[in-house]
């Protein structure tokens, strides 16, 4: 595997830096993507499972569905991808995370404060007043809808749904690690998603050199400043062993 002089001298220096992931680096472990050939959406229509309309005219489905979803995620493993990303934080004097992921696998491979624009699975909030909840389960039963015991409205899964703004607090964040950022990576993502898609262009616009890890060409691939294929589980030990000698 071959990296540039360039991109390791760079890491070498203890630069700034910014990982962006996307679905590809949970899909290494077994979670599977929503615009695969085998992704979630092609066996579901979107608007019926993630939306607030959805929840609202079916709130029972969506907690059965989002249910399901954690199960098989318990049941996955961060993935040597996850585990690099996570030594980088302890590598670089200055790291940021930012994940299009919601299935928790950074913060179990150790990432300590991973921006999370899409939410969190294994979390819930309350419709009425927002607050946030842990392990809440469903028992199946269409009138038992856990509720908030602050307001007694209802509880989602804390996600972001089709149609729903993204947290302003990640937004903001996101803004501080990409006008940060001296390296920028793009991992594992379709490069497809706004605003996520956007920002490694915002990166590299604000003087980042710009680095995509990923098995297949996306919009990004002609614009990053080095292009490294193939999956990031099997890239980035390699990458921290050559900066590491």
């Amino acid at each position: 595997m071959k990296f540039s002089e360039k991109l390791i001298a760079l890491l070498k220096s203890d630069p700034s830096v910014t990982v962006l992931t996307g679905a590809g680096v949970s899909a290494e472990s077994g979670v599977e993507t929503f615009r695969g050939e085998n992704g979630l959406w092609r066996k579901f229509k979107p608007e019926e499972l993630a939306s607030v309309d959805a929840f609202l005219s079916n709130p029972e489905l969506v907690w059965e569905w989002y249910g399901y979803r954690k199960n098989l995620i318990c049941d996955i493993q961060p993935n040597p991808g996850h585990y690099s990303i996570s030594e980088m934080e302890r590598i670089f004097t200055s790291f940021y995370l930012i994940t299009q992921n919601v299935d928790g696998l950074h913060k179990r491979a150790g990432n300590s404060r991973p921006i999370e624009l899409h939410g969190n699975i294994m979390r819930n909030r309350c419709t009425g007043c927002d607050k946030q909840f842990e392990n809440i389960e469903f028992s199946g039963e269409i009138d038992q809808i856990p509720t908030c015991d602050s307001c007694s409205e209802m509880l989602r899964p804390d996600v972001v749904w089709f149609g729903e703004m993204l947290p302003k607090d990640a937004l903001e964040e996101s803004e501080i690690a990409i006008s940060n950022s001296d390296v920028f990576f793009s991992i594992g993502t379709s490069a497809v998603v706004q605003p996520a898609a956007t920002m490694p262009v915002w990166a590299k616009n604000n003087g980042a050199y710009l680095v995509e890890i990923n098995p297949e060409e996306t919009p990004l691939t002609t614009y990053a400043d080095e292009v490294i294929n193939g999956k990031s589980g099997v890239i980035l030990p390699e990458l921290l062993r050559e900066i590491k000698e």
